[in-house]
């Protein structure tokens, strides 16, 4: 009976160890909403920059040169996503910069406003196309309940301060 005892005491014993260690795992993958918003910018950023001449001119920018991009995500799908890998859909601002058409940040062609990209392999970029009815394109791509953001400006400059920067590099 004692050995009988032990056994059950140890498969507690695992059983709360696993259980521990899977709750350890899964608040290890979750993030705070700054953290994850970081992590969503960067990955966006590089969406953008490394996207085709083609996939620009999908975006609504005509060019043959390098782009330099700002992002500040202001929502996602699910809602409330809280790690990278949950995120489906990625709401934010956006200003692209083309480098070639000039080699200063304040005369070089941009292009800015809201935006939303499906995450994935490959992943998916939609800009509302611009010009009459604009507001009406930007409602029927965001959620509602991001469209305060979607029509508000950058909440804060660093995002265009590291793109201005990296826009002055060469290359």
């Amino acid at each position: 009976m004692t050995a009988t005892r032990r056994g059950q005491v140890a498969t507690v014993v695992t059983l709360a160890g696993l259980t521990l260690a899977g709750v350890m795992l899964f608040a290890a993958t979750r993030e705070s909403p700054s953290a994850l918003d970081a992590r969503l910018a960067a990955e966006v950023t590089l969406i953008l920059e490394r996207a085709s001449p083609d996939e620009h001119h999908d975006h609504g920018h005509r060019f043959e040169s390098r782009v330099v991009c700002a992002v500040e995500p202001f929502g996602t799908e699910p809602a409330d996503a809280r790690a990278l890998t949950e995120v489906r859909w990625v709401y934010a601002r956006h200003m692209c910069a083309v480098k070639g058409a000039s080699a200063e940040w304040s005369t070089s062609v941009r292009a800015s406003g809201p935006l939303a990209v499906r995450l994935g392999s490959p992943p998916l970029v939609r800009v509302p196309e611009p010009g009459p009815g604009y507001p009406d394109r930007v409602r029927g791509l965001i959620p509602e309940r991001y469209h305060d953001e979607a029509f508000a400006g950058f909440a804060a400059e660093d995002a265009i301060d590291a793109a201005r920067q990296r826009f002055s590099q060469p290359g």
